[in-house]
């Protein structure tokens, strides 16, 4: 029985109120009924069906393998508050260097505020911290105390931080959990400071420990660090430092982290927005970030990656001057890498240098003054650091750093977007190119010229195409991009480093735009011949610094969801090293486009052919022949299909409503065969997976399983 039929007959055999009164097999039927319905309705809304064909050849002649490296992630560090206040689980905005404002004082110590009004505390700032990349500390002199005529109100008087927006974390500060915190503390005089978690107006005290000591322990500057743990819950609490001892303290470099981040506890990544990551497979993390990051309007703002290395406490941050707001690169260069990002993921580090080739948005670097023990150096230490041996100079350092092995790095970005830079963008280009190449020859460079339409005039490994930002339309018209691209002459790699949909088909994450980023994604997977690597952007955004619509993983303190872009990207988590399958569309419509592939679940042990169907407003009726099956499978079984829709193309999914723009799975027929028809909705993106079930006697000439599937 087609599906078709089927979905017929239960659509009139079963009833609301039978489905009421059976048991979980009638939930089952309802499930079917329910999606006959919607079907129907958007049916009557759009006119007649379009019937379509799709044959794939499923023959070894007519595959071939894509890319290992086709789909992974872009991570644009500090963007919508991504990094700092993001995937880096620091609780601490301004992590207490207090040096926000710079080097000089008076430092800007927002958001720090202070507890007390002028006549029981001072605070103020001054360069006399131990640490000599981070030199302003926080002055505190407290005027009144716990006895006598100046008597400390209740709770005492000092400091607190809100944190981001609230201190984060899933279920932020949960009953139960504990945190980490680290402080530098110097007095003439004995000090009982208070450290604890509170609610967001200080009313209530969620954690709490103390920090006692004589006047000789913190003559000097002295760490101290102390575990929390928490007596209740809120989604909005703060980091607060109070004392009702009258005297001068200095703080420094105050941190607190959760226990449970990602894998490294208490100094690590935040483990609900890692899984989903994992949950998307990547097979390569770009970063630290596009022009915006790692350039900057001007060169003295630009990331450094030696200043994100070595001890949190050195580590001087900096002012990300296209966002406009600090960071102090506590996630730096080793975290990229560590175990936690790049390891953790199973993805490829793709390093884009910063200040790489001396440009930024603003001021260039004259390529007769880029001076080979400076810039040119910066970044083959970077490489050493990276992949150097352990008694190399940089990998010594990396090594001491607590990861002895090198990494595996194989890919390096020259800048980006600077092409049409062209009165020192060439020449810096070449100079890099060429010294990378003579210390790392296995260094695959990519250029961020785009090379889709004309042949390239410098030397590279892959060329960067950056989708503008586009409506939802042209970003399915895309589809096609590649289509035409030249096969010819030393073979260049594209990387699709960026693509989104943006603009009002977009809104903050919408279905619509999710449909036609799937359609150019199938686009794509067609010419992996010529396109190795792609990567939606941005990745990220904590919804209280929205800096750019749309983004794949939205998030505050405690919360977060993925958009419909979020989905698509796990639609295609396991096209990176698939077999493409040759297939070809009959349709009269140019808003359908369809892929085949065969895969196989590593873990499961068996082996699907997926194909992936993209389309517009109409339903469509596809008649899908698979031909040319190796003679081991017996049969094709277990057809199951998974779609992302909604009732409206605009619908986008919320922290109110996560799931508003779903997955749908459904379990269609158990025996497929290689003649199928399956009915899909308006306005949706749909998978099918057929399993591979294979006879127990293999037949000579092919290299298939030769015992069955279950």
């Amino acid at each position: 029985m087609l599906w078709a039929d089927y979905a017929k007959f239960l659509c009139g055999e079963v009833t609301m109120s039978s489905c009421k009164a059976a048991s979980s097999f009638s939930s089952f039927l309802c499930f079917f009924l329910g999606a006959c319905c919607v079907y129907q309705c958007f049916a009557l809304e759009v006119g007649a069906n379009v019937t379509a064909r799709l044959i794939v050849d499923a023959s070894q002649g007519a595959s071939r393998p894509m890319p290992e490296t086709l789909f992974g992630i872009f991570f644009e560090q500090e963007i919508n508050h991504a990094g700092a206040g993001g995937l880096w689980d620091e609780l601490v905005s301004n992590r207490g260097g207090f040096e926000a404002g710079g080097p000089n004082t008076p430092s800007n110590i927002d958001p720090w505020s202070i507890i007390g009004d002028e006549s029981s505390v001072t605070v103020s700032t001054e360069r006399s911290s131990c640490f000599e990349r981070n030199k302003v500390a926080l002055r505190m002199e407290v005027l009144c105390d716990s006895r006598g005529a100046n008597i400390c109100p209740s709770g005492g008087v000092g400091v607190y931080n809100p944190g981001f927006w609230g201190i984060f974390l899933c279920q932020n500060i949960e009953q139960g959990k504990k945190y980490k915190v680290v402080l530098y503390v110097r007095s003439p005089g004995a000090i009982d400071l208070s450290v604890s978690l509170t609610s967001s107006n200080g009313s209530r005290t969620l954690a709490s420990s103390n920090v006692i000591a004589s006047s000789s322990d913190v003559s000097n500057w002295t760490k101290k660090e102390l575990l929390l743990e928490a007596k209740g819950t809120d989604p909005h609490s703060r980091l607060q430092l109070t004392t009702a001892r009258k005297g001068v303290i200095w703080l420094d470099q105050v941190s607190a982290m959760p226990l449970d981040t990602y894998k490294v506890q208490g100094h690590g990544f935040r483990s609900d927005l890692v899984e989903m990551l994992l949950d998307i497979k990547p097979r390569f993390i770009r970063f630290p970030g596009g022009g915006c990051f790692v350039e900057g309007e001007w060169l003295r703002n630009a990331f450094r990656w030696k200043e994100s290395i070595g001890p949190w406490e050195e580590r001087p941050g900096h002012f990300g001057d296209v966002w406009n707001y600090w960071t102090d690169d506590g996630l730096g260069y080793f975290e990229f890498l560590q175990v936690g990002l790049a390891e953790d993921l199973g993805a490829l580090p793709i390093w884009v240098f910063n200040n790489g080739i001396g440009i930024s948005h603003n001021d260039q670097v004259d390529t007769s003054t880029v001076l080979p023990f400076v810039q040119l150096q910066e970044a083959l230490d970077s490489i050493e650091f990276a992949r150097g041996d352990p008694d190399s100079r940089w990998g010594s350092v990396r090594a001491a750093m607590g990861h002895p092995e090198p990494f595996d790095l194989r890919f390096v970005a020259l800048g980006n977007e600077d092409c049409w830079k062209k009165n020192y963008w060439p020449g810096n280009y070449l100079r890099f190119y060429y010294a990378i190449k003579r210390a790392f020859p296995d260094i695959k460079i990519i250029s961020n010229c785009d090379g889709s339409s004309r042949q390239l005039d410098h030397p590279t490994d892959y060329y960067d195409f950056h989708v503008v930002y586009t409506s939802s339309s042209n970003l399915f018209s895309m589809s096609h991009k590649f289509d035409h691209a030249s096969r010819n002459g030393p073979k260049v790699w594209a990387f699709v480093s960026e693509y989104a949909v943006t603009g009002k088909d977009a809104g903050t994450g919408s279905l619509l735009a999710a449909l036609a980023e799937a359609g150019f994604l199938i686009g794509l997977e067609k010419n992996s011949d010529l396109v190795e690597m792609t990567s939606y952007a941005p990745l990220f955004v904590n919804v209280n610094d929205r800096r750019w619509n749309p983004d794949a993983i939205v998030f505050d303190s405690y919360r977060q969801y993925g958009t419909p872009s979020y989905w698509v990207q796990q639609f295609f988590a396991e096209s990176s090293g698939a077999t493409l399958l040759n297939s070809t569309l009959q349709i009269d419509s140019t808003s359908l486009i369809a892929s085949a592939i065969s895969w196989q679940d590593e873990k499961a042990d068996k082996k699907y052919i997926r194909i992936n169907v993209n389309f517009g407003s109409n339903a469509v009726t596809l008649r899908i022949y698979v031909d040319g099956m190796d003679p081991n499978v017996a049969r094709l079984s277990g057809l199951t299909e998974t779609v992302l829709r909604s009732d409206n193309v605009m619908d986008e999914n919320s922290f109110e409503n996560p799931e508003k723009v779903r997955l749908l799975f459904l379990f269609l027929l158990e025996n497929a065969g290689e003649d199928i028809e399956v009915e899909l909705s308006p306005h949706s993106f749909t998978s099918f997976d057929l399993l591979k079930e294979y006879a127990n006697i293999r037949i000579a000439g092919f290299d298939s399983f030769s015992k069955s599937s279950t």
